[in-house]
């Protein structure tokens, strides 16, 4: 019996679905789970795809674990939660070549590729996806790059520690967009609030007239009264 999962590294928690497919085949899930969590530990905080083998007849358990996918080990590398809802807008962090480089030896052996530097191109297309800019580029410019033979030292060598000073200015460019995207988010939201101010005034002017209006009628009706006193004084 094979069981295919997509589970927290070292992390898996007990789940109706793992119950429905292993509870009527008589399976220990809580071992099931143990064995997981060890196989994956080392992947702690990712997506981990893995394979549940069960012999049915001697209830062995067998845990196989693949890479994860370029996606969680990306976000790993990059220390981001998440990527970018808007891509073309929103950037979320800025890799170095050289932690392209990394994630891509990871992934290797479970991509099409044929070598490294194919891998490598095919993780850049995942860091678009992602708003995660490469060398302070967008990830398709430093494709075209490689393409025409830029980067080949670092591909070559496999090189995948940035080193110290360009890890910095990485660093110092990508805090600039940061800033700018920060402004761009605070003036949208202005302009937003303006319109919504904008759409509301007609509604709390008619507001007004009506409770101005509102409070002659009741003027007047207070009035009557006294009306009505001073008329039967003047019969008087």
């Amino acid at each position: 019996m094979q069981v295919k999962l997509l589970v927290e590294g070292g992390d898996m928690q007990p789940g109706p679905a793992l119950s429905q497919k292993l509870g009527p085949a008589g399976i220990n899930i809580g071992q099931v789970i143990q064995k997981v969590n060890e196989a994956t530990r080392g992947f702690k905080g990712m997506k981990v795809p893995v394979e549940v083998e069960i012999d049915l007849a001697t209830k062995a358990i067998e845990i196989k674990v693949f890479s994860p996918p370029v996606t969680e080990l990306l976000k790993k590398e990059l220390g981001i939660e998440k990527g970018s809802g808007l891509q073309k807008k929103t950037k979320v962090a800025n890799a170095s070549i050289e932690q392209i480089i990394s994630v891509s030896k990871t992934k290797l052996p479970n991509l099409l590729s044929k070598n490294l530097k194919t891998a490598v191109k095919s993780v850049l297309g995942s860091c678009m996806s992602l708003g995660i800019l490469v060398e302070n580029k967008n990830p398709l410019e430093v494709i075209r790059e490689i393409e025409e033979g830029k980067y080949e030292e670092e591909i070559h060598g496999e090189r995948t520690e940035t080193p110290s000073e360009k890890k910095e200015k990485l660093d110092a460019y990508f805090a600039k967009i940061l800033a700018e995207q920060e402004r761009i988010r605070q003036q949208e939201e202005a302009v937003k609030a303006a319109a919504e101010a904008a759409a509301a005034a007609p509604a709390t002017a008619e507001e007004g007239k009506e409770g101005e209006e509102k409070a002659e009628e009741i003027k007047a009706e207070e009035k009557k009264p006294e009306k009505k006193a001073e008329k039967t004084k003047e019969k008087k």
